[in-house]
């Protein structure tokens, strides 16, 4: 089920503009507040209506501002969770799945009752929301959303105000729906690890404007700019100049430290570059060996938190700082409490230079 969107809004002192596809997938719409990602969703379910542009979904014309097309927000035949869930709560469990069905009333109970034994719920058909735990009300929430059959579901940050064991479980349960029902999902974020976890594409929003759209790992990999870097989680974003290049690698000096990176068309010598590296890339050694992209450093700082461990490193020569995430196992078999002083290696693959803005 394709959607197509292209949209551009002014709303008081907001500029929006963006323009992305999805099929058959979860898109997942990530940056902070106020970037405009529930705006997105807003334009899409006819709660808000752009200035120009057209969105449509499987050949149906939600809005056109060519054709003076803006089908209403019930003609849409799309679901729609929000944060705040907003059931009915002087309906039951049942009555609120139902709620917005088309057919007999015992053909919408059959479906309802369906539904709920496909969210774990069977045998709550009578209970009242309040009486739910705040899981089981999302899971309310979403088979509503999805009791009129619709194609593309709209979730805008709907885990959000669950506690963490809560939120694994329901992440797995959309995926699981989302595969069974065939949506197109569309999913509001501003946690990276759901992000990571849920998307097939990610579009990163920021003031009102797609900054990248691609897939999942290509957008955290090979951010287009520092300020994607920085809004993906990026702990090391290093200013350098390209010395040299040739048809596989160029080479860029960082604090004095020369880095090998895959070759970029674009980039030549004596340009002004970013090079970025995620924090878990960065291999400890204990002794520097003959290969390319190490640097001796010392620990000057570490965070246990749980599963890992966040190190801060300072060179003992050239070279920048650097950020490395160690999970709590090579940790503890590096034995890494022991000693301060390592050998980072940051392997060619793993870098990525763009441009300095």
């Amino acid at each position: 089920m394709a959607l197509s969107f292209d949209a551009r809004l002014h709303l008081g002192g907001f500029d929006y503009e963006a323009a992305f596809d999805a099929d058959d997938e979860i898109v997942v719409l990530f940056g902070h507040s106020g970037a405009g990602k529930s705006v997105t969703l807003q334009l899409i379910a006819g709660l808000l209506r752009p200035d120009t542009g057209r969105i449509a979904n499987d050949g149906r014309v939600f809005f056109d501002s060519a054709s003076s097309t803006n089908l209403r927000p019930q003609d849409r035949h799309v679901g729609y969770v929000v944060q705040e869930l907003a059931l009915f709560p002087h309906l039951s469990v049942a009555e609120n799945v139902m709620f917005g069905m088309d057919g007999p009333r015992s053909e919408r109970q059959r479906r309802a009752s369906a539904l709920l034994e496909r969210f774990d719920l069977g045998g709550f058909e009578d209970r009242a929301p309040r009486s739910l735990s705040g899981g089981q009300r999302q899971r309310v929430a979403l088979a509503r959303a999805l009791g009129r059959e619709v194609p593309l579901l709209l979730l805008d940050e709907p885990f959000s105000a669950l506690d963490d064991s809560l939120r694994r479980t329901l992440r797995s349960e959309l995926l699981r729906v989302r595969r069974e029902f065939g949506l197109t999902v569309l999913f509001v974020t501003h946690d990276l690890r759901e992000a990571h976890l849920l998307a097939d594409r990610l579009a990163i929003f920021d003031q009102g404007r797609i900054l990248q759209f691609g897939p999942r790992e290509e957008v955290f990999r090979r951010p287009v700019s520092r300020r994607v870097a920085e809004l993906t989680g990026v702990a090391n974003v290093l200013p350098g100049v390209v010395v040299a290049r040739n048809d596989e690698h160029i080479q860029v000096d960082v604090s004095g430290l020369r880095l090998h990176a895959r070759t970029s068309e674009a980039i030549g010598v004596g340009q002004r570059v970013e090079v970025m590296i995620r924090a878990e890339r960065i291999n400890l050694r204990r002794v520097e060996e003959a290969m390319p992209n190490v640097v001796a450093a010392e620990i000057r700082d570490e965070h246990a938190y749980g599963a890992g461990h966040t190190l801060w490193f300072r060179p003992l020569g050239d070279g920048p700082e650097l950020e490395v995430d160690l999970p709590s196992r090579p940790y503890e078999v590096l034995d890494v409490a022991s000693r301060k002083r390592w050998t980072l290696e940051l392997p060619p693959e793993d870098l990525h230079v763009v441009a300095a803005d």
